[in-house]
């Protein structure tokens, strides 16, 4: 693309000038460092590297994870919640992904006009993100889009999930609190991944409390209150948590008991220390995840890709075992490398 020379300076920002207006809550130069983040490309990646150390490292944001099953109403919840958020003067920061198609790639990325009102509000930030097949229900750098949230000085950061399963759980190696959204008699469509989900939640909210459906959302809310109960009791939760709870995000009704319980929580976290050391556990959990992309990354070499292919076709073939190949692509893979 040909940039015409009055542009050309816009798009040469070094990654410090960058990070300047990032901290300036600039939400072009916040979108434009997402998209740099979430580059693949090995020059974007270092680039990054210098923008996200370039941001000021003493803001912090409330980091809100939220998954739920597909339809419970999680577009409708964060659009309610975070309006009230920012009607109480505080910046809330919105990152949502959408689930990548494992045949094409592509994703919809629907969420901005699912939350029309939260997109056209001055104090809301709302970035679509494509989870390109990762698991774990987050794009591969949320976690990255996040840091540049804080750097922006928002307040909250909501993470939002592709959806609910046993995968979902690794959006609690990036967020504060994380909440479980369910919907009334929802619970047998939970049973397979119970364990994992629920044992990472710190607020399970019944939503769509209202009209027929509340008085089933009520016993819904006390069976899970009851299985809470058996749960083993986690060292960073004071007493009383984790705790279910019911709400109306389309009436707008317990959203503030919502966020006076998240408060509260993360509150008591801070004051017992276990706030600094969940974010440092999680700093060592994203160090040894690069450690094992960047390994992965190394197979998509060329030289690598031949003597990998030519490994599987002897294995294949019965002509090799498959442990004594691997074992021997293994040992091979550094002289590959250089």
């Amino acid at each position: 693309m040909d940039i015409p020379p009055a542009h050309r300076k816009r798009y040469a920002m070094s990654e410090q000038d960058l990070a300047k207006r990032i901290a300036a809550k600039d939400r072009r130069a916040l979108a434009r460092g997402i998209t740099l983040v979430e580059s693949g490309r090995a020059d974007h990646r270092a680039q990054a590297a210098a923008l996200l150390a370039a941001l000021p490292q003493d803001r912090q944001a409330l980091r809100i994870g939220l998954s739920g099953t597909p339809g419970v109403g999680k577009s409708t919840f964060i659009e309610s919640f975070g309006m009230m958020l920012t009607g109480m003067g505080l910046r809330v920061a919105v990152l949502a992904v959408d689930p990548s198609s494992s045949r094409s790639g592509g994703s919809i990325l629907g969420d901005k006009t699912r939350m029309d009102r939260l997109s056209r509000d001055p104090n809301a930030f709302i970035r679509p993100s494509p989870s390109q097949t990762h698991l774990g229900g987050v794009a591969r750098r949320t976690r990255e889009a996040v840091r540049l949230c804080e750097g922006a000085g928002f307040d909250v950061v909501l993470i939002e999930t592709v959806g609910v399963g046993q995968s979902e759980t690794v959006v609690a190696q990036m967020s504060d609190v994380f909440l479980l959204l369910l919907a009334p008699a929802g619970g047998d469509e939970l049973q397979g991944v119970k364990r994992g989900i629920m044992e990472m939640a710190d607020l399970i909210v019944v939503n769509k409390a209202d009209g027929a459906l509340k008085s089933t959302a009520t016993r819904t809310c006390a069976d899970y209150a009851g299985a809470l109960r058996l749960l083993r009791k986690r060292e960073q939760d004071p007493d009383g948590y984790p705790k279910a709870m019911m709400v109306s995000a389309a009436e707008e009704q317990g959203l503030d008991a919502v966020w006076a319980a998240l408060s509260e929580l993360s509150d008591w976290r801070r004051a017992q220390g276990f706030w600094d050391k969940t974010r440092a556990d999680q700093a060592r959990y994203w160090f040894h995840e690069d450690i094992k992309q960047r390994l992965l990354a190394q197979l998509e070499a060329p030289q690598v890709k031949a003597e990998l292919k030519g490994l599987s076709d002897a294995v294949a073939q019965g002509d090799k075992d498959p442990s004594a190949a691997a074992q021997a692509f293994v040992t091979k893979l550094s002289s590959l490398t250089k």
